[in-house]
């Protein structure tokens, strides 16, 4: 038996080990800067005002709705 074919089974095994490895790696870092752009916390800090004003007009709302099952008209 020939050496050669084993020696160019070795390497594209190497090859295949390599590119698994650098796939690995880059869908792991795209999953970290997946959930860094999806987190709550870091986009509640980037846009505070947008979600006071959110949370704030939904308490109102919500208020004036339980609010007003206890008033008569």
């Amino acid at each position: 038996m020939s050496t050669h074919p084993l020696e160019t089974l070795e390497l594209r095994a190497r090859e295949q080990r390599n590119r698994l490895h650098q796939d690995a790696t880059e869908l792991k870092e795209k999953i970290a800067a997946a959930r860094e752009k999806l987190s709550v916390q870091r986009n509640v800090r980037a846009h505070f005002t947008t979600a006071a004003l959110v949370v704030s007009i939904t308490g109102m709302l919500a208020g004036h709705g339980f609010a007003g099952m206890f008033t008569r008209r």
